[in-house]
């Protein structure tokens, strides 16, 4: 992220009413995470407000599982959150926002997603409860969802892989480059080893840039893991990738 640029957008619109700095805290091609504290900081320099997009982050990072503002020690500084109720919370459905009671009632009246669908189903709203009261009374999956990234990208690395992004974040693409190599790598992860992870390609990452995008669990056992990095140590010395 272009901090600098970041600023000189601030400066030139100094004469506008309101200014909203909006960004992912995870970003879920390059497994990278918004430097949020730079950003707030920028924000109280130039009076700008900060939305923070947590769809990746929300029960990943931070000690609760509460996201990259809880990562950085910056609970309470962000104007406005927005996440969903799937992804790591399981829900598959639905979404919040969180923000002063202000814009939580504008919301309510003038967003047209929230006026024009259905309500979230009953037992989605049940097991999401009980998925915040699970993240609440233990650290016992974060931590191990901690464990499995530091483990997948460190024994990856070693083999020599190119893995992307942030050490601590459990999204870990494989940089291939090439698109023909990553597909054909994660059919063959697929075929042969029962391993299922995605080849990415244009253009939902620009060209030249293909990559095999890996997503650990809290649930994945040690053996699960070195079992996928033997797998794609296999392939990756058929293909001539390591």
């Amino acid at each position: 992220m272009d901090l600098h640029d970041l600023e000189e957008q601030l400066k030139q619109s100094m004469d506008k009413r309101m200014r909203l700095i909006v960004t992912d805290g995870v970003f879920s091609m390059d497994g990278d995470i918004a430097p949020l504290p730079e950003i707030v900081a920028l924000a109280k320099k130039y009076d700008a407000y900060t939305f923070v997009d947590e769809c990746h982050g929300t029960g990943v990072f931070g000690k609760g599982g509460k996201g990259t503002p809880e990562y950085f020690g910056l609970e309470g500084e962000i104007d406005i959150i927005n996440s969903t109720l799937g992804k790591a919370l399981g829900g598959g459905t639905g979404g919040y926002t969180s923000a002063s009671q202000e814009v939580v009632d504008v919301l309510r009246q003038k967003g047209r997603p929230y006026l024009f669908s259905n309500s979230i189903a009953p037992s989605v709203v049940g097991a999401t409860n009980e998925v915040f009261k699970m993240l609440a009374e233990s650290q016992d999956l974060i931590a191990n969802l901690h464990a499995n990234t530091a483990l997948f990208r460190s024994q990856m690395k070693a083999a020599g892989f190119n893995i992307l992004g942030h050490d601590d974040c459990p999204i870990a693409p494989v940089y291939l480059g090439d698109a023909k190599v990553a597909g054909e790598m994660s059919n063959k992860l697929m075929e042969r080893h029962n391993i299922f992870v995605i080849g990415f390609s244009f253009p939902v990452v620009p060209k030249g840039q293909a990559r095999i995008r890996c997503q650990l669990s809290g649930a994945h056992s040690k053996e699960q893991i070195e079992r996928t990095v033997a797998a794609f140590k296999e392939v990756g010395k058929e293909m001539g990738v390591i």
